[in-house]
């Protein structure tokens, strides 16, 4: 699964520096040991005949379940199932059925077979029965945001905007909601799916469609089988009016389900789609193991992507077009991360949810290897700096261990320490063992455990097997145990022995060891050098230099997952970004001139080397970075600017180059502006947008409502949001919803912007806009995890939200025929109650 972090570095920013709440950490407090389920039953086979009921958003249900005893002789099958009504349960020999005692209470169904069966002697029970979601009382979490694993979108079509849809998530214990199983990550079992819909509609399952029939009533059957053995929570039905783009890898069929409106878009979201199997089939030496892979989105979804085996339901922001597909398909790591469970999930299944490591880590990693081959180590490098930085910056997953056994909630785990920390601590381990070791121990698992179920000591023992190194130490602080190295350091040149002495001091509580690269700048010229840091609170190391050193760069290859606190000048930045040749030292030497640069000389010469770095990340930086109405800055910045604002190959730079224009409210850039309009990316309209609000306020409120918002930046959203609000260009309201959800936190910093932004979200709490609407409900709940755990903090949410409520009953007053506001309040109260 692809959790989406929306909000993490948003508020992040926000609680580390204006705002202080005190923190509470609540990870293992009261909460007992999650022992792995314990099998008494062995699933076989799991076969259902389904048809759905719209109007009432039930499915009814036959299932035929084989099973047997997985060590020790029993006569009872006992199975999860949520919500349902069980008309019938009898054992089924060859087609003829016997009636067998059942007691169905509290979500548990329990079946008295007709004898006590041994190991490994086979029976099937027959089950009919209905699921009914909205009965269904497990609730969501801040990972899943619901657990009522069937969805019916829009089933009755009373939403003219919205697509009617079926699907599923099962993921981690919601499968029982619509099929009677054992729902547990450490149960596998093949499977065949009989799903009869309207003719209109396509269907999609796990495994390949083996049969359609045509039915009376304008109906169809489609029969969907999957034999090979994967876990119950990866089991899939999608139901709705999709236009199915073929393409293939080898010769298995790539399938892209895709709404017919972004049909002709649609190779361009999902088309490296099988250029990515083929890299990872040989990445891993293990050739893509199923029958097929097709790819979905869900209107609703309830988190961000979900890895179903052969059958990836990915959430609806992956539709994009071509404004924003131009600048960045911003769903390309996540369509990556899905796929990459194929091996690391689906293939090979985390035995518990305490080993959820095993799934999403390496998911999360598998981003940085597609970033790497596709478009090289800087990119890859970026995507992994953010990602961990999300996780530095969330104090509250500093005490929670990547494989954890004291959760309060399964879903808890769902977090930045089983996803960001996981793949930086997957990279650490890869360049400790070396590339040939890492991957060989990846195929060892893979090989060892496939089609079963593995826990992170496994994955130990591959890695070990392979390499002849004993990673305990590794394995013991990184994966059992939590935090991360919090370094500073000092040094001291001794002229008489020409050596310099490095001192790594450790503040955190518990002491790491770790292998470290430090760069000594002698001379103007980094030295490379490779120190194993022992777990104690000092660590000494001399190294020979010529003379004093004119730079210490500590992690220079930016590898290892610390807080490093540094103090550089703007001349030894300047060093280090020259002399770097990793993304990350030159992106934090352009950080540390951020404050400094204005009338600095090395400062100026820094941005200026930036802006004409080969790689478009840095470029962007760095224009976020200048201020033109700074003289020193416009002299000598200006003129490459200005080429860059036209001439830039990538949309996202040229974006950038217009915004830093745009800063210096000058006439002369009209043209630049007003012909940006016209181009096809996003993020270069809406740069010339804000650069024309600078000039004509009044002129900018007129070609707002022709732009495409959907993805903008932060940055962009708060340079437009003020024109938007002010003119009420309602066309844009839904585009505002992620940026005025925060309002309250805004005000903290600029009160400006966050009176605009408050200004926005009475707009829209004021208004019938079920689209707006729900872009606040849906980030709240999904920024949940990453608000600290204060009561001050869930108590400002909660009342926003309450006041919001508030004015949407006055809305449903004046308009109680709304065909939406119901949905809306409806969205609103389950947000307030997540908050409680």
């Amino acid at each position: 699964m692809k959790k989406i972090f929306i909000a993490a570095l948003f508020l992040s920013a926000i609680f580390n520096s204006t705002v202080t709440f005190a923190q509470t950490e609540t990870s293992g407090r009261n909460v007992p040991y999650r022992a792995t389920h314990t099998k008494t039953t062995e699933l076989k086979h799991t076969k259902l005949k389904v048809n759905f009921d719209y109007q009432k958003e039930q499915m009814n249900g036959e299932e035929w379940l084989t099973a047997s005893p997985f060590f020790y002789a029993t006569n009872e099958l006992v199975l999860d199932a949520k919500g349902m009504l069980i008309h019938e349960v009898a054992l089924d020999k060859n087609g003829a059925k016997s009636p067998l005692k059942f007691d169905y209470k509290n979500d548990v169904l329990k079946i008295t077979l007709d004898k006590t069966y041994q190991k490994n002697q086979d029976y099937t029970v027959y089950i009919k029965y209905t699921a009914r979601p909205n009965e269904v009382k497990q609730e969501g979490s801040a990972a899943i945001n619901d657990a009522k694993g069937l969805y019916f979108i829009n089933a009755q079509g009373k939403d003219p905007d919205k697509p009617t849809q079926i699907w599923t998530q099962g993921e981690t214990e919601s499968s029982s909601a619509w099929f009677p199983t054992i729902d547990k990550s450490n149960q596998k079992t093949t499977q065949e799916i009989y799903m009869t819909v309207p003719d209109k509609y396509v269907t999609l399952s796990n495994g390949v469609l083996k049969d359609s029939q045509k039915e009376s009533g304008n109906m169809r059957t489609d029969h969907w089988v999957m034999d090979k053995r994967h876990s119950t929570y990866l089991f899939f039905m999608g139901v709705g009016e999709y236009a199915v783009v073929k393409d293939k890898w080898r010769n298995i069929p790539v399938d892209y389900y895709i709404e017919k409106e972004y049909e002709p878009y649609a190779k361009q979201i999902y088309g490296n789609t099988p250029e990515m199997i083929e890299f990872f089939s040989k990445k891993l030496g293990y050739d893509y193991p199923w029958a097929k892979y097709a790819q979905i989105s869900g209107r609703d979804y309830v988190s961000g992507a979900m890895e179903n085996t052969t059958a990836t339901l990915h959430g609806s922001d992956i539709l994009q077009k071509p404004g924003q597909l131009i600048d960045e398909n911003k769903w390309e790591d996540t369509i990556a991360h899905e796929l990459f469970h194929h091996w690391f999930g689906d293939l090979v299944t985390a035995e518990s949810w305490s080993n959820l490591t095993v799934n999403e880590s390496f998911a999360n990693y598998s981003e940085y290897l597609w970033n790497e081959y596709k478009y090289g180590k800087d990119q890859a490098d970026y995507h992994q700096m953010e990602d961990v930085d999300h996780y530095i910056h969330n104090p509250g997953d500093f005490k929670k261990d990547l494989v954890r056994f004291n959760y309060a909630s399964r879903e808890d785990v769902f977090d930045m320490v089983t996803y960001q920390k996981g793949g930086g601590i997957l990279h650490m381990l890869r360049n400790y063992l070396g590339d040939d070791a890492f991957f060989a121990g990846m195929n060892d698992y893979l090989k060892t455990y496939e089609y079963q179920n593995a826990e992170a000591h496994q994955l130990r023992l591959s890695f070990e097997k392979v390499s002849g190194k004993d990673l305990n130490w590794f394995f013991n602080q990184w994966y059992f145990g939590s935090g991360h190295p919090k370094l500073n350091y000092t040094y001291n040149f001794e002229p008489v022995k020409k050596q310099v002495t490095v001192v790594i001091n450790q503040s955190q509580d518990q002491p790491f060891e770790f292998p470290l690269v430090i760069d000594v700048y002698d001379n103007g010229k980094p030295v490379r050098q490779k120190v194993w840091v022992d777990a104690k609170a000092k660590n000494t190391f001399t190294f020979d230099v010529s003379k004093n050193p004119d730079l210490i760069n500590v992690n220079a290859d930016g590898i290892l997952v610390a807080d490093i606190t540094e103090t550089k000048t703007p001349e030894q930045s300047l060093l280090q970004f020259l002399g770097s040749k990793e993304y990350k030292s030159k992106s934090i030497a352009l950080s540390n001139i951020k404050e400094e640069a204005g009338k600095n000389a090395a400062g100026i010469k820094l941005l200026a080397a930036a802006l004409k770095d080969p790689f478009f990340r840095i470029r962007e930086q760095a224009l976020e970075q200048i201020d033109l109405t700074i003289p020193e800055q416009a002299k000598a910045l200006t003129a490459e600017i200005e080429k860059l604002a036209t001439g830039d190959p990538k949309t996202l730079v040229q974006a950038a180059a217009v915004s830093a224009l745009a800063k210096t409210k000058n006439a002369k850039y009209t043209t630049l502006y007003e012909k940006g309009l016209n181009a096809v990316s996003n993020a270069v309209k809406g740069s010339s947008l804000a650069g024309i609000a600078e000039l004509d306020p009044k002129k900018a409120s007129a070609a707002i409502a022709n732009i495409d918002l959907d993805g903008a930046s932060e940055d962009l959203m708060a340079k437009l949001l003020p024109i938007i609000v002010e003119n009420k260009v309602e066309k844009q309201m839904p585009a505002i919803g992620q940026t005025v959800a925060f309002y309250p936190f805004i005000k903290f910093q600029d009160a400006k912007l966050g009176k605009s932004a408050e200004d926005g979200y009475n707009w829209i709490m004021s208004s019938d806009n079920l689209k707006a609407t729900e872009k606040i409900t849906k980030v709240l709940v999904q920024a949940k995890s990453q608000i600290p755990d204060n009561p001050q903090v869930r108590m400002m949410i909660s009342q926003m939200l309450k006041d919001g409520l508030a004015k949407k009953m006055e809305v449903l007053k004046n308009n109680p025929n709304s065909p939406t506001i119901h949905q809306q309040i409806d969205a609103i109260n389950k947000t307030i109650e997540s908050y409680k």
